[in-house]
C-alpha cells in the first residue's frame, strides 16, 4: 500500500493526514491545514473515501473542504454532517488496497477508532511513535474534559489483542517449510501526530501501554 503523509510540511498545528492511493484512494483524517486539497491533488485526481479516527478539531477542520473538492464517502464513528457511513467496532473498511478492521479505542476521545490490517496501523491519537513526551511509544493525552486514562489503557490493550502478531499462516505451511507463509505482523504505523514508524509496531504499542499504565502525567503541567 502506497501512503503519503500530506501534512508533513505543515506550518500550522494540524493532525497528521495520510493519503493511501492504490485501488481505492482514501484519506485518513482531514486535518486542519489550509491547502490540503492541493496537497491531495499532487498524488491523485480522485478521492473515494475519508475515514475519520475521531473528530477533534485538528483532525476534522478541513473535512468540508475535502468533501466539496472530491465528494468522497465519509466514514466516522460519531455523527457528523458530512458522514455518509457510520462505522463501529469490528467493521471493516478498504483503504488503498488493504482491508482494515475498525477497533473502537476511546479514552483520548469518546468517538475514537483505530484501523488495523495485516501489515499496517492507523492509530490516530491513541498511540503514537514519538511526540513531545516520549521518543518511542507514546499515548494520547487524557487530562482534558471527557478524557480518561483508564479507558485509554483498556483501549490500548484491546488494540494489541486485535493486531496480527506475525508468525506462520498455518501449521501445514510451516511443516512443509514454506517460508512464504511467514507473516511479519504489523510493520507500518501511521499515527495522528509525530513521525511515521516502520518496524516492530507491536513493540511500540506495548511500550506505550507500559507508560500509560504507570498513571503518571504525560506532561509535567497536567
Amino acid at each position: 500500500m502506497e501512503v503519503h503523509h500530506v501534512t508533513e510540511d505543515a506550518e500550522t498545528f494540524t493532525s497528521n493526514v495520510y493519503l493511501a492511493v492504490d485501488d481505492r484512494p482514501t484519506l485518513i483524517d482531514a486535518g486542519a491545514m489550509e491547502g490540503i486539497v492541493d496537497e491531495i491533488r499532487q498524488h491523485t485526481d480522485g478521492l473515494e473515501a475519508v475515514v475519520m479516527t475521531h473528530q477533534h478539531g485538528d483532525h476534522v477542520a478541513q473535512l468540508e473542504a475535502v468533501v466539496e473538492a472530491f465528494d468522497p464517502e465519509v466514514y466516522a464513528y460519531a455523527d457528523h454532517p458530512m458522514r455518509t457511513h457510520a462505522i463501529d467496532d469490528g467493521d471493516t473498511v478498504v483503504i488503498g488496497d488493504e482491508e482494515f478492521e475498525v477497533v473502537y479505542t476511546p479514552g483520548h476521545a469518546d468517538d475514537h477508532v483505530s484501523l488495523v490490517s495485516e501489515s499496517s496501523l492507523f492509530s490516530g491519537d491513541v498511540v503514537v511513535h514519538d511526540d513531545g513526551a516520549f521518543d518511542y511509544g507514546s499515548f494520547g493525552r487524557t487530562d482534558m474534559a471527557g478524557q480518561s486514562r483508564e479507558r485509554l489503557i483498556e483501549s490500548i490493550r484491546d488494540l494489541l489483542e486485535r493486531m496480527p502478531d506475525g508468525g506462520r499462516a498455518s501449521d501445514a505451511s510451516a511443516a512443509s517449510g514454506d517460508e512464504r507463509s511467514e507473516s511479519a505482523g504489523v510493520e507500518h504505523m501511521y499515527a495522528g501526530h509525530g513521525g511515521v514508524f516502520h518496524g516492530d509496531v507491536r513493540d511500540v504499542v506495548e511500550t506505550a501501554l507500559e507508560r500509560a499504565e504507570k498513571r503518571e502525567p504525560k506532561y509535567p503541567d497536567e
